[in-house]
């Protein structure tokens, strides 16, 4: 069986839209058009894609089959357009990337703008939040890269080998939380506090558990779970919490005083961050010119066990 992108658009935008009439307005057609163009799909397919109902129309099991084929093979042609018409110099391509919330609030931000100063005629998507959701933007089209801590590839991702580097995660604490005064302060001082922090099962969480248990001490209790990295801050700046966190994440209020790392000795630790792309198909021009950038800007960051890296994102010395 064949099937037309054309068709393929009308039949997601019905299914988009939950009706005959509404998707024959987003389309600018009339209804009796879009009507034939879905009889055209369904004899290509070889079976109804939709029930009609007096409510709208519904997808049949055959129509549920096709949605997520469909929705890759428009994707892609949209993808294939835009690259082009990149290459040609004749309009914008997009650049989709996601990242996780330390990654967006430092690296990326720099790599955007150097990428669009070069070429400025690309345009950016920007996908935050948590590792799950970027992995599934990423094998689902939605993005085409991925920045996030660097983990072992599976069948479907796999990291860029030359784009890496690193940053630094301390215990962090309002700047007039009584413990930067506190003498000779210990690790296991930081027990009766009150943390906020990252879920269990997340990257962060599991490194502060690391990092206790290398000193042969419990996890400290979480009083607050959250992933919100705002509530988080407030909860450090404004209630007396402690929480731990990526120097890139609070650079901007520990500028401002507000965040600071509490002064303990061997109390943080260093992570490796990498792009990850899928394993099939071409990684489209737009994307290969952010990555372009994104290499330049963290090559100096690489090497391990660099130290300068952390101290040039976060305006903190180690």
């Amino acid at each position: 069986m064949t099937f037309e992108l054309q068709h393929l658009k009308a039949f997601h935008t019905i299914v988009a839209t939950g009706s005959l009439g509404r998707a024959a307005i987003a389309l600018h057609i009339t209804q009796p058009a879009l009507s034939r163009t879905i009889r055209k799909l369904e004899a290509a397919a070889g079976a109804a894609l939709f029930e009609r109902h007096s409510k709208g129309m519904q997808l049949t099991d055959i129509g549920r089959a096709l949605l997520p084929h469909a929705s890759l093979l428009l994707r892609e042609a949209e993808h294939a357009q835009e690259e082009i018409r990149a290459h040609l110099g004749l309009a914008r391509g997009v650049i989709r990337v996601g990242a996780i919330g330390s990654i967006a609030c430092s690296v990326l931000p720099i790599a955007i703008a150097q990428t669009c100063h070069t070429w400025p005629q690309l345009q950016v998507q920007v996908l935050e939040g948590v590792w799950d959701k970027l992995a599934c933007a990423l094998t689902s089209h939605e993005i085409d890269l991925a920045l996030g801590v660097a983990l072992e590839d599976c069948d479907l991702i796999e990291a860029i080998p030359d784009c890496h580097w690193q940053d630094r995660s301390y215990i962090v604490a309002g700047s007039h939380h009584r413990l930067h005064h506190q003498p000779s302060l210990g690790l296991a001082d930081t027990l009766e506090e009150r943390w906020a922090m990252f879920p269990k099962g997340t990257g962060p969480f599991e490194q502060l558990k690391a990092l206790f248990t290398r000193h042969g001490l419990p996890m400290p209790s979480a009083v607050v779970e959250t992933r919100s990295v705002t509530m988080l801050k407030s909860l450090m700046g404004h209630s007396s919490f402690l929480g731990w966190m990526a120097g890139p994440m609070f650079s901007t209020e520990s500028e401002a005083g507000l965040l600071a790392p509490l002064p303990l000795p061997d109390a943080s630790d260093v992570r490796t961050l990498t792009a990850f792309r899928r394993r099939q198909g071409l990684l489209p021009a737009p994307a290969s010119k952010f990555l372009e950038q994104l290499r330049k800007l963290t090559g100096p960051l690489s090497r391990p066990g660099s130290e300068s890296g952390t101290a040039m994102e976060t305006g903190l010395q180690p």
